[in-house]
């Protein structure tokens, strides 16, 4: 699991080809975060270029319904995304504990 100075991390939430997003709290203001990184543990030069647009491009909205970007911080050789936590669950954890009701 990732370490962050100043971030307490809670739990690995979703997995994909790319990337990891993990759950946490910044222990300054027990602010709750979403923390998203590229999976990669050297990710090569447009990776990063890619991912800084993705911040960059989120951090930009201000609209209702849309996750606020943080800050972008580098961690090892890669960077990350702290998110705001508004307290979702992934669309494939959904799905897969309603199938089990049925």
């Amino acid at each position: 699991m990732i370490r962050l100075p100043g971030i307490k991390v809670l739990a690995q939430i979703y997995e994909s080809a790319n990337s990891l997003v993990y759950r946490g709290i910044r222990e300054q203001d027990n602010q709750p975060l979403i923390l998203k990184l590229l999976k990669e543990d050297y990710p090569t030069p447009a990776e990063l270029v890619r991912y800084q647009q993705e911040y960059e491009i989120t951090r930009s909205f201000h609209f209702g319904g849309v996750v606020k970007a943080h800050e972008l911080r580098r961690h090892n050789n890669t960077l990350v995304m702290l998110l705001e936590d508004f307290g979702g669950e992934s669309l494939e954890r959904l799905l897969k504990k309603n199938s089990l009701l049925y």
